[in-house]
């Protein structure tokens, strides 16, 4: 359709089946960049939307796909999302939601046959060195381009004049729009709204209530963040004077605010806080509020689930009143495994807790198309397939071929699907990294013909030693080889980067077959094929736990660095681990481990002080290096201390040199009680003093913590005391 007037008829059509069900509908140019364009200006002319439309790309008035987090709580009745600037995938599952029914949303293609090969700015993301952008793959667009041909819910209009029409008058026709009720501090709410506004006003102000939190779940675009805004407005009218509310980052609760400061007029809004009449509601990231003495009266989580759940649990202790949001499927989600993760978490540290539901759109109507499409295309919605308790036999392995990955749409969702479920933060962008990564391969495991376990691994490094001189002194940055830079940059082993490394980017093993050492099996395979390719280790980082750490100790892998910050998102430390495969390997992995075993003492001194004494305890694990002996003199002190003859002072030496002896080797440690070796961890190599100490191990003050550390001693002198 090359000229106006086809177009612009296919236009009212969409436009009238989309208004008459408040639905909304996708349109997909497929030509030039500059045809395209144009052609989206004469139908946003069509709309009435030529002066209020969001255009996600370049040129004038138009938002840069890195921006559109800024749009999230707006809505449009148009928008164009220029692909010809490269395909974004987490900008996409963004703005599509910001059109409401009886709107259309523009997408501009190159023609659809050849989009896979066509030029993509987004290629530079997964650009793996040395290669060049147009060197990576087109498997992701490969797809999309087959799922919109393919997709009743699209309607693509070729340059060429080919259209494939998703036909208005055979769309199935919508259910009633949704009732709406009275507003509860700004805009009108849909009944679930209303439900969930309610119930976290009761939650919030009740006596009685502490530790029974609300849980508030939904898909994308069901109001979730209006409603937790205007119980926080109704919550300050009524009374309470400090809010929190946290989130993975201050984008996500924008919308939020927004609402809150719509339910209190005259109120003050910042980018992180809604200030009425010397009440606030502020956002701090989630490590702030484990950290901070203060005790709000209320605290709101937002997107739970792009949250460790160590984190949330730390919350629950740490905050009485508490209440949590969560998208189920969507950009911000994670599906089923953060149900059955969380859930038992809520299960065990409260008294009570009442799950919410929202699953009214308040944008469109329900049976929404562009909806059901956006998450086929993102796999927004991706889950593990079933596996019966029954399942059993000889796990089958295989290294799935990622062409046939991309056209086989039920695999793909499985693998994805699982990928999510195990990881508290998955964006779309990881499916087309998955797809498309150059030095990335994706392994599955299968149980009785079920998907069980799937592994994604990158190769990495094998550099010549001019270009690792350059990562070393902080020069150069190959993109795409994380350890690599990391051994070079951050532990300062020069010779890092020539050595070659399997990377495990994700490992996940489905939520009904665990316990079983599929786990194992994982890792065991990919040892195996960085073995048959001659590498030197098999490594990985990841924000750490005290049980993710003990996992990946038990198969093999030692710690080598631990970040000095916490991840801003995941509240934890990064730690990368490695374990050799080749000669050259070990030479590496014993530099790493000397220099990170010499350093980590002198760290949890210092930037390390709030590490955790468990993560803390078992970083300092060591039966590959060990450490100095106590020598006489300090067997002398130990002795004197443990009797109640010396005190803490005057043996503290010869206490930090036995503490870091005893914590290397397992079996000693075993020895010791947990609130034992935290003690010895948060005095003597964290250097907290006698209060902090005793608050940690839940003990009144120094008297008790020092008889805790001489009890410690004695039960470890060479002979008892007489």
């Amino acid at each position: 359709m090359t000229g106006p007037e086809p177009l612009l008829g296919v236009v009212d059509r969409l436009l009238a089946a989309a208004r008459a069900r408040g639905h909304r509908r996708l349109l997909v140019l497929a030509g030039t960049a500059v045809w395209g364009r144009a052609e989206a200006r004469r139908v946003l002319q069509r709309c009435g939307a030529d002066e209020h439309h969001l255009w996600v790309g370049e040129g004038e008035g138009a938002r840069a796909a890195a921006e559109v987090w800024q749009e999230l709580g707006r809505e449009y009745p148009a928008l164009v999302f220029d692909a010809h600037c490269g395909f974004d995938p987490d900008a996409f599952g963004a703005v599509a939601g910001t059109v409401h029914g009886g709107g259309l949303l523009l997408l501009l293609t190159p023609p659809l046959a050849d989009w896979h090969r066509a030029p993509d700015p987004e290629r530079v993301r997964l650009a793996v060195h040395p290669l060049r952008p147009e060197q990576v793959p087109g498997r992701y667009l490969w797809r999309l381009a087959r799922l919109l041909r393919d997709s009743p819910d699209a309607w693509v209009v070729e340059q060429d004049g080919t259209a494939v029409p998703a036909a208005p008058d055979r769309l199935p026709p919508s259910q009633s729009a949704s009732a709406v009720v009275g507003p509860a501090g700004g805009g009108p709410l849909t009944p679930d709204q209303a439900q969930a506004v309610e119930a976290l006003v009761r939650s919030a102000s009740g006596r009685g209530h502490r530790r029974r939190p609300v849980v508030l779940t939904s898909d994308r675009g069901r109001g979730k963040s209006s409603a937790l805004g205007l119980a926080a407005a109704r919550l300050l009218r009524q009374g309470l004077a400090d809010i929190r509310v946290t989130a993975p980052a201050a984008e996500a609760v924008q919308p939020l605010l927004e609402h809150a400061a719509a339910g209190l007029p005259g109120s003050r809004r910042t980018r992180t806080a809604v200030e009425w009449r010397g009440r606030s509601l502020r956002f701090a990231v989630p490590r702030a509020l484990l950290d901070s003495s203060d005790t709000p009266d209320l605290v709101l989580v937002d997107e739970a689930a792009a949250i460790p759940t160590p984190v949330l649990a730390a919350l629950l202790r740490r905050h009485p009143r508490m209440a949590f949001a969560t998208t189920v499927h969507g950009y911000e989600g994670t599906g089923r495994g953060f149900a059955l993760r969380f859930n038992a978490l809520l299960d065990r540290e409260t008294r009570g807790w009442q799950a919410v539901r929202l699953q009214t759109p308040v944008r469109w109507s329900p049976g929404d198309p562009v909806e059901a499409l956006v998450f086929r295309l993102l796999l927004l919605d991706a889950e593990p397939g079933e596996v019966p308790p029954t399942a059993s036999g000889a796990p089958r392995w295989e290294w799935l071929v990622r062409d046939r990955l991309a056209a086989d749409e039920p695999l793909l969702t499985q693998v994805f699907g699982l990928l999510v479920q195990a990881h508290y933060r998955t964006r779309p962008l990881d499916l087309r990294h998955l797809l498309d990564g150059p030095n990335v391969r994706v392994g599955a495991l299968w149980l009785d013909g079920r998907l069980v376990g799937t592994l994604m691994v990158a190769e990495e490094g094998g550099f010549d030693a001019a270009f690792a001189e350059a990562v070393w002194r902080g020069r150069a940055r190959p993109m795409g080889h994380m350890l690599p830079e990391t051994l070079a940059a951050h532990c300062g082993l020069r010779q890092a980067p020539e050595r070659r490394g399997l990377r495990v980017v994700r490992i996940a093993v489905h939520p009904d077959a665990r316990r079983r050492g599929l786990g194992r099996r994982l890792l065991l395979e990919a040892l195996a094929d960085a073995r048959r390719r001659g590498l030197d280790y098999l490594g990985t980082a990841f924000g750490t736990t005290d049980e993710l750490l003990r996992f990946w100790q038990c198969e093999g892998l030692a710690p080598v660095r631990v970040s000095l910050r916490r991840g801003a998102a995941s509240g934890a430390h990064s730690v990368v681990m490695l374990r050799a495969v080749s000669a050259a390997g070990e030479s590496l992995l014993g530099r790493a481990r000397a220099r990170f075993l010499d350093g980590l003492p002198h760290l949890l001194a210092d930037p390390l002080r709030r590490l955790e004494p468990a993560l803390a305890d078992q970083l300092l694990r060591a039966p590959d290096q060990g450490a100095a002996p106590p020598v006489a003199d300090d067997w002398e002190d130990l002795r004197a201390f443990a009797a109640s003859e010396r005190i803490f002072e005057a043996c503290l030496p010869a206490l930090r040199r036995w503490t870091l002896w005893l914590l290397a080797d397992p079996e000693r440690a075993a020895r010791l009680t947990p609130a034992e070796r935290n003690a010895l961890i948060l005095r003597l190599l964290q250097h907290r003093d006698w209060g902090e100490t005793a608050r940690a191990l839940s003990l009144p003050g120094r008297r008790q913590v020092t008889r805790l550390l001489r009890e410690a001693v004695a039960g470890q002198l060479p002979e008892p005391l007489g």
